[in-house]
């Protein structure tokens, strides 16, 4: 029984591990994208605000502020 098991729990644990890279690259990409388009920032805030706030919540855990409200100054102005 142990070794028929075997197989089975080999692609259990390679199919996870396929699940976990995808998600680390997918949040490394949304980040990144993030990070360098303000037009996606907006996209993102109307969609889905709460992933915004952890986005704005990590970049100034490491000490980047000001994204914030140059984002809600940027998007003030061009709606008026």
């Amino acid at each position: 029984m142990a070794r028929t098991m075997e197989p089975v729990a080999k692609k259990i644990f390679k199919g996870v591990l396929v699940v976990e890279l995808l998600g680390v690259f997918g949040a490394y990409f949304l980040f990144n994208k993030m990070n360098t388009s303000q037009d996606f920032r907006q996209i993102m805030s109307k969609k889905f605000p709460f992933i915004l706030e952890v986005y704005y919540k990590s970049i100034e855990q490491s000490g980047m502020y000001g994204v914030r409200q140059q984002d809600q100054e940027k998007w003030l102005n061009s709606k008026n």
